[in-house]
């Protein structure tokens, strides 16, 4: 017989875990958390992707900041879901709160769309990460995220705190097979390291590292020495040192520092004890979804997202500097027809090639992307109509000198900042009118007269 508590328990795994999900799931810890959400249907969405994701979820659902703010007195979470914005100023108050309270939770707003310099003033104050409602399909792959980096901030943690105690504990830490730990000098000469330490910088000897001059960079400079051992030569548990270092054989690490000093027996500081943690693969893989996150898939351009960025970084610049710039929209004529008579892997291949001669074609302060479907657009700094259309004539030569099957026809439209509009949406739509009042013109259609004609079409024989 099972307590009534105990059969409710059972109700709830049942629930959480699916009828089919059997022992293997049983194994995945509950994750508790928070989910500060108005939108009832969003809230139901996000939960879903993290059980298709194999969590195993119990979420406390709070429509109100202040039903969530009520209930931190009661209760902990593993992880935070908030809606941004919520209310006024609430999200830097949420997370000053959790600091309060003693306890580092990680908080993931859920955003419509947000200028990048608000997220990372969000993160600066403390929250973990920003996931777009509409990329929630992420938000699994940054909760994996940021519960490993946790994983590894208490881990850290328990080592700082090792750090602190005696001169046994550090002997004892020597052997940590985590994190590499290192004595130096008051100067920055390595005195003594541990075998992680010697394997994450690739020596085979301890002689070889006592050898190089790691540290002594870093002790040197009165900035980067007070951050690595944070307020007074304690461990600051919110501070940390991030360099770059190379191995032996000159490939490049990445690590995160922190340490202490080492007090002699008369009271004077006697040098350093250093924690290093290797987070070379962390970033690149930080890089790589970064880069992900602004490009196409398909064709490798820049996304409809980082266009309309450098639109508006252009606009930006052309205010300050009062130089116009230009905007060129690219369109595969026919593209349906291909893809009905050739298929559409030789449709996507059409696609790419368009993209390869525009990659190709372009500075490197210039901006490829892929608006959509069969759409292209490039950004040109610092250049009026005159030459954009040589920038357009050229590509279209280049395009025409693609010798690969099927023969394929592309046109193009032009517009400039300020004359053509003064925001991106304007822009895009003249360059757009452009684009297909020239596609109108090839096909024996009337055109608008009334604007000037800045397209061009090319087919390719």
């Amino acid at each position: 017989m099972h307590t009534p508590d105990q059969q409710v328990e059972r109700q709830d795994k049942r629930r959480v875990l699916g009828p089919n999900r059997g022992v293997e799931a049983l194994r995945c810890p509950l994750l508790r958390i928070s989910v500060i959400h108005s939108d009832t249907a969003d809230v139901e969405r996000l939960l879903h992707e993290l059980k298709q994701a194999q969590f195993r979820v119990k979420a406390d659902v709070a429509l109100q900041p202040e039903q969530f703010t009520k209930r931190l007195t009661s209760k902990c979470y593993q992880l935070i879901l908030a809606r941004y914005p919520a209310a006024m100023d609430w999200e830097t108050q949420a997370v000053k709160l959790l600091l309060q309270n003693g306890r580092h939770t990680p908080i993931i707003f859920l955003t419509d769309t947000v200028e990048r310099e608000t997220a990372a003033e969000l993160i600066r104050k403390g929250a973990t990460d920003c996931v777009p409602m509409d990329n929630i399909g992420h938000l699994p792959v940054v909760v994996r995220r940021v519960l490993n980096e946790e994983r590894l901030r208490e881990q850290r943690d328990r080592a700082k705190e090792k750090l602190r105690r005696s001169e046994a504990h550090y002997r004892a830490l020597l052997g940590n097979t985590i994190y590499g730990i290192c004595r130096c000098t008051l100067d920055g000469k390595i005195v003594d390291a541990n075998q992680t330490f010697m394997t994450m910088l690739g020596c085979a000897a301890k002689e070889e590292l006592l050898a190089a001059n790691l540290t002594n960079e870093i002790v040197g400079d009165p900035v980067k020495r007070e951050q690595l051992l944070g307020r007074g030569g304690h461990l600051d548990l919110g501070e940390s040192l991030e360099i770059d270092w190379k191995r032996k054989d000159g490939t490049p690490l990445k690590a995160r520092l922190s340490g202490r000093e080492v007090i002699a027996a008369d009271g004077a500081v006697d040098g350093y004890e250093i924690i290093a943690e290797d987070v070379t693969k962390q970033r690149e893989l930080e890089l790589h979804l970064r880069q992900q996150a602004a490009k196409d898939s398909l064709t490798g351009l820049a996304n409809y997202r980082s266009l309309v960025d450098a639109i508006d970084n252009e606009i930006k610049r052309s205010q300050r500097t009062g130089r116009e710039f230009a905007l060129l929209m690219f369109d595969l004529d026919d593209l349906k027809k291909i893809n009905d008579r050739y298929g559409h892997l030789v449709g996507s291949h059409a696609i790419c090639r368009l993209a390869n001669v525009l990659s190709l074609g372009c500075r490197d302060i210039d901006t490829a992307a892929r608006f959509g479907g069969d759409e292209f657009a490039l950004v040109l700094p610092e250049t009026g109509p005159e030459a954009a259309q040589i920038v357009a004539q050229r590509i279209c030569r280049a395009f025409s000198s693609d010798s690969q099957d099927p023969a394929l026809s592309v046109s193009v439209g032009v517009s400039t900042y300020p004359t053509d509009g003064e925001a991106a949406d304007s822009l895009l739509t003249a360059a757009d009118v452009a684009l297909y009042a020239m596609k109108a013109k090839v096909h024996g259609r009337d055109r608008d007269t009334s604007r000037p004609d800045r397209s061009l079409h090319l087919e390719v024989s």
